[in-house]
């Protein structure tokens, strides 16, 4: 089991507290899915940035994942593009053993008074405490066998439409919905921890989604993220459940485009975000 603030912590390079913009970090086994999950590199590149911006909110975040990286050692370089009296922007590049794994651009802003509003509509789904845990719906063989990979022992989790038969008898809406709580910690007091949350579980709602139109056994094609993008909204760093809101409506000529959301568990938007993947056919299919 993984620790979201550890494993997504910088430090100055070479030890000194003023790197000027040059850091490393050390990726986690323990976020395993296809290599080191998309999302949790982000989380990495994301605290790069925080490492470095004037403000304690990270507005937006956008990067493209170049390589695969191995779960050891990255360095990241920050490179401020703007700087204003309310928000700042930077570029994170995350590279290994010189070779390029992430390119990120990251807005951040301060206290700004501005026009409100919200008409977000929270989707018709149970809450998390009126629903069944994992554990509660496997098998006894299924829990020996443990989850498919390391990324989802971080996690309590309350599946919104569980599939007792797998693989279903006909294609499911490319729709995924599921709470998650981190653990062994739920939530963070620093927002820039505290937004790593939802880049995580806004990648995350991406293969899961496009995957449910297409449940064929065995599986032809895998798609990993080409990019990511997070708005991020209306933080709520004491919701330790958050419920996964994906949609994969499109699949076309070797791309799938997803959108997603993510909610805190009295119905406030954190954040949204979307992606393209990339599909690749599997060996011997």
């Amino acid at each position: 089991m993984g620790d979201l603030a550890r494993d997504t912590a910088v430090e100055p390079a070479g030890g000194a507290e003023e790197s000027g913009g040059a850091f490393t970090a050390k990726l986690s086994r323990e976020w395993e899915i296809w290599g080191p999950m998309g999302g949790y590199v982000a989380s990495v590149a994301l605290r790069a940035a925080g490492a470095v911006s004037p403000f304690a909110r990270p507005a937006s975040f956008f990067c493209q994942y170049l390589s695969v990286a191995a779960f050891d050692a990255v360095d990241l370089t920050v490179t401020t593009l703007r700087s204003a009296r309310t928000a700042a922007a930077h570029r994170v590049e995350m590279t290994q053993g010189g070779k390029p794994i992430l390119e990120a651009t990251v807005w951040s802003a301060g206290d700004v008074e501005g026009l409100v509003h919200d008409v977000a509509e929270f989707p018709d789904v149970a809450m998390p405490d009126e629903l069944q845990s994992i554990e509660e719906l496997l098998s006894e063989e299924d829990l020996a066998a443990g989850p498919p990979f390391p990324f989802w022992n971080n996690f309590e989790s309350r599946v919104v439409d569980w599939q007792k038969v797998w693989p279903p008898p006909q294609p499911l809406p490319p729709v995924y919905r599921n709470w998650y709580r981190f653990s062994p910690a739920a939530t963070f007091d620093d927002p820039w921890v505290d937004a790593c949350r939802a880049l995580i579980l806004i990648d995350v709602q991406s293969w899961p989604s496009a995957a449910r139109q297409h449940v064929e056994q065995p599986p032809r094609f895998i798609a990993p993220s080409l990019d990511l993008y997070v708005a991020f909204h209306d933080p709520q760093p004491a919701s330790d459940w958050l419920l996964c809101d994906g949609h994969a409506p499109v699949a076309k000529d070797g791309l799938m485009a997803w959108n997603g959301r993510l909610w805190s568990v009295d119905r406030r938007l954190i954040a949204s975000g979307a992606g393209q993947m990339l599909c690749r056919r599997l060996p011997n299919s």
